[in-house]
């Protein structure tokens, strides 16, 4: 599986960029991805070292609209932590 296949974006929360300061940042992961394909997949793409991943599987919440109701779409989402001695990732220092 290609890097950019397992991460397909990163999470803007207000709990994401509380994160930021201590270099957690948190991504939308593919379903079907580990925790291994995920730290290699950061380390990759953005050319740090990751010391741990927690992967969480995110259900799909009630939507209403009118007499129509549903489900919006499941998603994994993923917390990757860096290593005290590594670089913080630009993309996410510029919004902090």
């Amino acid at each position: 599986m290609n890097a950019y296949d397992v991460i397909l974006k990163p999470v803007m929360s207000e709990k994401a960029y509380d994160g930021i300061a201590e270099k957690r940042y948190t991504f939308k992961v593919s379903k079907s991805a580990n925790k291994i394909e995920i730290k290699q997949a950061v380390e990759q793409i953005f050319g740090v070292s990751v010391e741990k991943v927690n992967t969480v599987n995110v259900r799909g919440r009630l939507k209403k609209q009118g007499r129509t109701q549903g489900y919006t779409a499941k998603y994994k989402k993923a917390v990757v932590t860096l290593k005290k001695d590594s670089k913080a990732i630009e993309f996410f220092e510029s919004l902090s």
